[in-house]
């Protein structure tokens, strides 16, 4: 059962975090090279050191049954993503579907949703959370990509094998399974880099939302994607968790993962490919700062069935 003052506390933090982003971008302290350093050093050091701190406890068989349940669920979820996702949005042009496909399946989990279930549920919800987003970071680098290029082959393959996430959870598997000690010294520094992972992804994320025009985001399209991205795709996977009797952290840590906005690469990968990037600003931006009022709502909503 998710604490309110320590969501309300988590929420604020997150919120602060994103300002200081969005200011620090408004005054010119930080710019677009300044997101693209900081967005490398959180993909490729802090988000793996992280997730490496996810699996740094002792091993039994409930968290094996429980690791298992959580990737297969979101292996379904994901397969259920790609299969209705277009035709949640029939009247779309072409160059906003595409943004609204990726979007829809590739959300935010990695950069937001990590610190968000850690603040949440622990190192324990931290350790499913990982292990949850093996499918979506494949997932994002084949069929994500696909949405704007069409592209498949080695190429995509490569990128999942030696993505530093997909790298690092492997890692800490091995060493949760063999509960091989790592020195002191080495210990201490993984977790020290762990413990900016909410710091640097909010002031990214602040970066990116400061660089849209509020008055231009409020529309039909951008609405009708955060009904689909913050509400409808997690009940729904609250509502699968209920019947097939998921535990009740499973079940907390797969639909908060669903229900995070969609990903900052979204624009990145739209900009590369001639999509509309601007439209992917305007869903990140939305999606982001309505999150804030849904994720506690999906908390509540949880807690009440």
């Amino acid at each position: 059962m998710v604490d309110i003052k320590t969501l309300t506390d988590l929420e604020i933090t997150i919120f602060l975090l994103m300002m200081a982003g969005y200011f620090m971008t408004k005054i010119k302290w930080m710019n677009d090279e300044s997101r693209k350093v900081l967005s490398d050093l959180l993909i490729r050091f802090i988000l793996p050191c992280n997730i490496l701190v996810s699996f740094m406890m002792e091993f039994n068989r409930q968290i094996l049954i429980d690791g298992l349940r959580i990737l297969g669920l979101s292996v379904c979820v994901q397969i259920l993503i790609l299969a209705v996702g277009r035709y949640f949005y029939p009247r779309a042009k072409k160059e906003k579907l595409a943004v609204l496909k990726y979007g829809t399946i590739v959300s935010n989990a990695g950069f937001m949703g990590n610190p968000i279930i850690q603040g949440l549920y622990g190192n324990h919800g931290l350790l499913y959370a990982s292990i949850y987003l093996i499918p979506l970071r494949i997932v994002m680098w084949s069929a994500g990509v696909a949405c704007f290029t069409g592209a498949k082959g080695k190429n995509v393959l490569k990128k999942i094998v030696t993505h530093p996430c997909i790298v690092a959870v492997v890692i800490g598997l091995f060493l949760m399974v063999s509960q091989v000690p790592l020195p002191t010294g080495l210990t201490k520094t993984i977790q020290s880099v762990s413990d900016c992972t909410t710091a640097v992804s909010m002031i990214v994320i602040g970066n990116i939302l400061a660089g849209v025009k509020m008055k231009e985001v409020v529309n039909g399209d951008t609405l009708w994607f955060c009904a689909v991205r913050l509400f409808l795709i997690p009940l729904l996977v609250l509502a699968g968790c209920r019947v097939v009797g998921m535990t009740e952290l499973v079940t907390n840590v797969s639909v908060v993962l669903t229900g995070m906005p969609a990903a900052a690469t979204t624009a990145i990968l739209a900009a590369q490919y001639d999509g509309d990037a601007g439209f992917a600003a305007k869903i990140i931006f939305l999606s982001t700062l309505l999150s804030l009022v849904s994720i506690p709502a999906l908390c509540l909503i949880m807690q009440s069935l």
